[in-house]
């Protein structure tokens, strides 16, 4: 279809477009497909006998919400880069002071050996095609061992690669030691990270993020009272929804970086929501009352 096609089409089923021109600029820089993902919530179910679209549906709704989608797409993307940094810093930390700059190459200190080499391997290939300065330098002048020591691969790695590296140490106290700065015990981190890499990559990728369901759960705290208070925990054995994930990024970064004034932006930028729709996200009612969101 033409963009001209496309807005007749929406037309069509029901959707109000004021402004044409308007319409063909967002159709043209974001694309039918794109937009398609905000305007399935207001889609009647199939089967429904009549437009496809509910009463009053309008496309300036649609962008509204595109943008209020975007915003917190960047929002949460900056909190989770205060928590990554945090963690690859504390992992390498930890790993240096356990057994030396290399001791992360020493296989007897994870639980799955095939786990181990796996990472290892992929590890080691980012390294050897690696355009980074410091990792250059390293090959340069370097070659025993052939990996850079902790704090070089902990800056390089992906996030769910340091995950993934970080889950799989055998001893629980040395996990509990990477885990202390977060204020969280390491049986709730180790998931709680993977489930943040992929909100993480939600963000990075562009992908929708407000009403968006995570396959990979995280488990959740059964302390400090002010978190679990906070939290959402009636059973829902759908896939995650986003207000967790908000509450437990909150209280991180509240731990590594307590003046960032992240908690007044997502307050900010909630008032926003062009249909008041939390309930998309897991937003409980009356969450504003609960004590995380009182902390600051």
């Amino acid at each position: 279809m033409t963009f001209a096609q496309q807005i007749a089409h929406l037309r069509m089923q029901g959707m109000i477009v004021p402004d044409v021109n308007r319409a063909e600029h967002w159709l043209r820089h974001v694309s039918y497909y794109r937009l398609s993902a905000y305007w399935l919530p207001f889609e009647n179910p199939k089967g429904h006998a009549g437009p496809r679209f509910a009463p009053g549906t309008n496309f300036d709704t649609i962008t509204a919400l595109y943008e209020f989608d975007r915003r917190l797409r960047l929002l949460v993307l900056d909190a989770i880069e205060r928590i990554e940094v945090a963690i690859r810093g504390s992992w390498a930390y930890a790993l240096a002071h356990n057994g030396g700059p290399h001791s992360y190459l020493d296989a007897s200190l994870y639980s799955d050996r095939r786990i181990f080499h796996e990472n290892l391997a992929r590890l080691a290939r980012e390294v050897g095609t690696s355009p980074e300065t410091y990792i250059d330098h390293y090959r340069q002048n370097y070659d025993d061992p052939a990996m850079p020591p902790v704090w070089m691969v902990a800056e390089m790695m992906s996030f769910g690669q340091l995950s993934r590296w970080f889950s799989s140490l055998h001893d629980r106290a040395l996990r509990n030691r990477i885990a202390q700065p977060t204020g969280l015990p390491e049986v709730v981190l180790v998931p709680l990270l993977r489930h943040l890499s992929t909100v993480r990559n939600s963000c990075a990728h562009h992908a929708r993020l407000w009403n968006r369901g995570f396959l990979i759960r995280m488990k959740l705290p059964v302390k400090p009272a002010m978190l679990v208070e906070t939290l959402e925990t009636t059973a829902n054995p759908g896939p995650a929804l986003l207000y967790n994930s908000l509450v437990l990024i909150q209280y991180l970064l509240h731990q590594v970086d307590p003046t960032s004034g992240w908690q007044s932006k997502l307050k900010k930028l909630l008032k926003t929501h062009p249909t008041g729709g939390l309930a998309e996200m897991g937003f409980p009612v009356g969450w504003e009352r609960r004590p995380l969101w009182l902390w600051l």
